[in-house]
């Protein structure tokens, strides 16, 4: 790439320079900024602030992980995209759960969040979308089933059976099962990518030619993934400033302690879900069903293991177990998911009942 190219390309990414900015003046300036919580109109700017950018660094490393999808194809183009944003989700539960008094079910109520949030909300907007503009589109049913086989039993593993372990009180899990736990995940998960980008490729490809999003001439591979990179490195600085106005909502002024893993979860999934609803209504449902099904199954087979990891080396308990309502909820999402890709082809109606299924979720963080 020449010099003039160079600069031509950096002029456009304006959000970097505002993201090593918002940095910048939270390391020199963090505890000035961050004294006045107490003031509402203060908090709720900083809350938008440092939300706001972390959002928009997050979409713009959604943007570059999708410009190198175009050049590596699929599924290693969604392969890297649901890797970048799980990094995001590992450093933001991290930043979270570190910071201020010990919030044990934090971890349970991300994943959970971020679960009922793709299969719920952004699957069901996608598929009812896509169907209301295209009535009936078509998929590869062995691609969704090789995810669904793999997120159903780690779902169920990590957030439900902790309720009925006896070893430990509570909805914890001994040592040895969280070890059994981590290991499954990880196991599991590299077995699908040796299903995915292996032998099986072509269970999760639309079998036409690549997908062109009109972007015009696309730079270097190695460009696009040097400016993913960059965005991504601002954010763990970002995520542990984040942590204090969430851990103020949550331990002074007593919000629902659910609140600080649903906040994460959004950051995490906002921009995979733009993603997965753009490549709905452009009728490239495949990809759409990559994004989604990969992200939730990057949850469970990647972040897991490594936030027991971190709960061993920091000392912070986690608390998996879903209480009542919760897992019923997860358990017909999981079930209606099996329907909704059990014939390859889906239309307006699946995506209603997703959508329907995503507003429980939501009525149960107000009235459980």
């Amino acid at each position: 790439m020449s010099v003039k190219a160079l600069a031509r390309g950096l002029g456009g990414e304006w959000l970097l320079a505002v993201s090593v900015a918002t940095c910048i003046a939270f390391a020199l300036r963090g505890e000035a900024l961050l004294s006045r919580l107490s003031e509402p109109f203060w908090l709720a700017l900083i809350f938008a602030w440092l939300f706001g950018v972390i959002l928009a660094s997050a979409l713009a490393v959604v943007r570059h992980a999708d410009r190198v999808a175009e050049v590596l194809g699929e599924p290693y183009g969604t392969l890297v995209l649901t890797l970048a944003v799980t990094g995001i989700e590992v450093m933001s539960i991290s930043a979270v759960m570190l910071h201020g008094e010990n919030n044990p079910t934090l971890v349970r109520d991300t994943l959970f969040s971020i679960v009922m949030i793709i299969l719920g909300g952004v699957v069901g907007s996608a598929l009812l979308l896509g169907g209301f503009r295209h009535r009936e589109q078509h998929y590869n049913l062995q691609g969704a089933n090789a995810y669904l086989g793999v997120i159903i039993p780690l779902a169920i593993l990590t957030l439900t059976l902790a309720n009925f372990t006896t070893s430990t009180p509570g909805p914890t899990l001994s040592f040895a099962q969280q070890m059994f736990l981590m290991v499954v995940s990880c196991g599991l998960y590299v077995a699908f990518l040796a299903v995915q980008t292996g032998r099986h490729r072509g269970y999760f490809t639309e079998g036409d030619e690549p997908v062109s999003h009109g972007h015009g001439a696309t730079p270097s591979l190695a460009w696009h993934a040097l400016l993913l990179i960059a965005y991504i490195l601002p954010l763990v600085f970002l995520a542990e400033e984040l942590a204090r106005p969430i851990d103020y909502l949550i331990e002074t002024m007593r919000w629902p302690a659910a609140l600080g893993g649903v906040i994460i979860a959004m950051l995490v999934a906002t921009p995979e879900a733009i993603g997965a609803i753009r490549a709905a209504t452009a009728n490239h449902l495949q990809r759409s069903i990559n994004i989604s099904l990969g992200s939730v199954l990057s949850t469970t087979g990647l972040t897991v293991p490594a936030m027991l990891a971190v709960s061993h080396l920091t000392d912070h308990e986690i608390h998996f177990g879903l209480n009542g309502a919760n897992d019923v909820i997860l358990i017909l999402t999981l079930a209606v998911s099996v329907v909704t890709f059990a014939s390859g082809r889906t239309n307006v109606l699946q995506g209603a009942v997703h959508v329907i299924l995503f507003a429980a979720f939501l009525m149960l963080i107000v009235q459980d």
